[in-house]
């Protein structure tokens, strides 16, 4: 891993919703403010059992292996801008499976001094039941993590 500024790393997940955003945007001022390196993480699960049919002169059946990645490349690369345009060096990965497993994982890997994550689905019962993305990076990440009200909209 290159060392930034200390050796700061600040991992940032995003789905390309509204609320994500905010936590990337929030992310993207942190890491100007000290210097860090930041990693965008967008999870996907792979499409399976995928089967197209052919047209006129092709096979009967032509199997396919989709995986959503030009869609979540798309995510990234707009979470990437947000951190670009402030000056900020940006690696982005796109990870199959659990969301909170790849934040945790990219963490792991990096070292990563910070998670950021938003607390969409910490709502109401929500926040009581284990599963949602903000719970489980915040019960098992191998760094400090700062969960961004992201549910309000930004004030000035």
């Amino acid at each position: 891993m290159e060392v930034v500024n200390g050796g700061q790393s600040i991992v940032v997940g995003t789905d390309g919703s509204e609320t994500a955003m905010r936590a990337v945007q929030h992310a993207a001022d942190l890491a100007r403010a000290t210097g860090a390196r930041v990693h965008v993480v967008s999870a996907y699960k792979p499409l399976t059992g995928v089967h197209v049919a052919a047209g006129a002169g092709m096979p009967e059946i032509a199997a396919l292996d989709i995986e959503p990645t030009a869609k979540v490349n798309s995510i990234l690369d707009q979470a990437a801008a947000v951190f670009r345009m402030q000056g900020v060096e940006v690696e982005t990965h796109a990870c199959k499976g659990d969301p909170a497993a790849a934040l945790l994982d990219v963490a792991d890997a990096q070292r990563a001094t910070m998670i950021v994550v938003g607390n969409k689905g910490m709502d109401s019962a929500k926040r009581y039941f284990l599963g949602n993305v903000p719970d489980k990076v915040s019960h098992h990440a191998p760094c400090s993590v700062l969960i961004v009200r992201t549910d309000a909209p930004a004030t000035v």
